[in-house]
């Protein structure tokens, strides 16, 4: 269980994939929607840049727009309101090698920032949903789409 007192919360998983693709799937919005479950089934908004996606726990809406440095392998989300968004998770891509492991290889670091308002139970779940978005994230890249 995540101690009620941490300020963050970070899970690192291995992906058989080479560091340029997960890093082009960690930046592809329309893809955030199949595998974070605050913002399920992104849609484009009318703010360029911009997507929303419904939770799975209260259905309510989450907008979000990124940042990505493809040099240094980072994807910051920022996520928020229409009006205000603000950059609460992040993704580190480490190419294989960096750490002993092969090219085609990468490590996979989700982070997120608790906020100060944030309570005990709301926490917990963030936390337990980013080790379920890291294990989704490791399916969606290593395998390949189905064909209908």
């Amino acid at each position: 269980m995540t101690s009620p007192n941490s300020l963050s919360h970070s899970i690192t998983v291995e992906l058989a994939v080479p560091a340029a693709q997960a890093f082009a799937f960690m930046c592809d919005l329309t893809a955030l929607g199949r595998w974070a479950l605050g913002s399920l089934d992104t849609q484009a908004s009318d703010i360029p840049g911009v997507v929303t996606g419904r939770s799975m726990f209260d259905g309510g809406t989450a907008w979000i727009h990124l940042d990505a440095d493809a040099a240094r392998g980072l994807v910051d989300y920022h996520v928020g309101s229409r009006e205000r968004r603000e950059p609460r998770i992040s993704a580190r891509i480490v190419a294989g090698p960096v750490t002993d492991r092969p090219t085609g290889h990468c490590l996979l670091t989700l982070t997120a920032w608790r906020t100060a308002g944030m309570d005990d139970a709301r926490w917990h779940r963030l936390c337990a949903c980013h080790e379920v978005e890291a294990l989704l994230i490791q399916s969606h890249v290593q395998t390949p789409p189905r064909t209908p």
